[in-house]
């Protein structure tokens, strides 16, 4: 009996050995190989031109910050960020508690709506804005159909334009985010604070709005991120005077080959986006960017 019995422990022993071990980094190893060739080396590649051509120093990046039309460039580029961020937030934040509140098959319905904007080609909506902001556009002849002006506003080829659309563009990235945060919370909160006397305003300052902080700080960091990169939107519907930055990377590049310079104007725009998502991550947490 007692040989039988060590028998089977030796058994079970052989048979344990024979299991696979648990992943460990090597299973991690394409996936470094993948980031590391086609992010890590990029951009130090980027990075190295962009403090050598033509001539090895901080040239490149002395001449963005200090000469004045580079200047105004980078200018442009956060203040129409920030405004389409600002914009945004406004808008999608309503969007997103209706969709909420309302009855499954009206948010449905509303949901459908705005991934069927994501959907279409972004040219084509852009293109779209251009023409219905255009002087002889449907919105301009509906206001002067219904009295508000007696001329044309000029819609595009500035600031105006480039908001409107830009941030139409925006809005489900601010939106989805929202929602699902607004979704997490326990309706009883908001009717609590009601019973307890709190007047909707209160309600909404003092309850909803803190609790959907991690919401707006995504969706407001996701819109002010893209928006610093933009090309199409603010190239078609912009003017001269309202060049970002990812238009000034394409002139230099494409027209002017400058590399180097384009090189820093690129280096500068993911240098700004890491350091944003550093502060996210450090003031919200790495948790809530699920």
């Amino acid at each position: 009996m007692q040989q039988g019995a060590s028998a089977e422990l030796l058994t079970a022993r052989a048979g344990a050995s024979r299991r696979p071990s648990r992943p460990g980094g090597r299973h991690a190893l394409p996936a470094f190989f993948f980031l590391f060739f086609l992010f890590v080396v990029p951009l130090s590649v980027l990075l190295l031109r962009s403090v050598t051509d033509p001539v090895p120093g901080l040239g490149n990046y002395v001449e963005l910050l200090t000469d004045e039309t580079y200047a105004r460039v980078l200018f442009n580029t956060f203040m129409v960020a920030g405004i389409v961020t600002v914009v945004s937030l406004l808008l999608g934040y309503p969007v997103a508690w209706l969709l909420v509140i309302l009855p499954s098959r009206v948010s449905r319905w509303l949901f459908a709506i705005l991934l069927l904007s994501m959907w279409t080609n972004l040219v084509a909506r852009t293109y779209a804005w251009l023409v219905l902001l255009q002087r002889t556009g449907v919105i301009n002849r509906a206001l002067m159909a219904i009295g508000v002006t007696d001329h044309p506003i000029p819609l595009v080829n500035n600031l105006i334009g480039v908001t409107i659309g830009m941030t139409y563009i925006m809005l489900p990235f601010v939106v989805f985010p929202l929602q699902t945060r607004l979704a997490t919370l326990d309706p009883a909160i908001m009717q609590v604070a009601a019973i307890s006397g709190a007047r909707p305003s209160q309600v909404f300052f003092r309850v909803l709005l803190p609790l959907s902080l991690p919401g707006i700080y995504a969706g407001g960091l996701m819109v002010f991120v893209m928006a610093l990169g933009y090309y199409v939107t603010p190239a078609m519907l912009g003017g001269t005077s309202n060049m970002m930055l990812a238009e000034l990377i394409g002139v230099q590049v494409q027209t002017l080959l400058n590399w180097g310079l384009g090189s820093a104007a690129a280096f500068i725009l993911l240098s700004v986006t890491l350091v944003l998502y550093a502060l996210y991550v450090r003031s919200v947490g790495f948790g809530q960017l699920k």
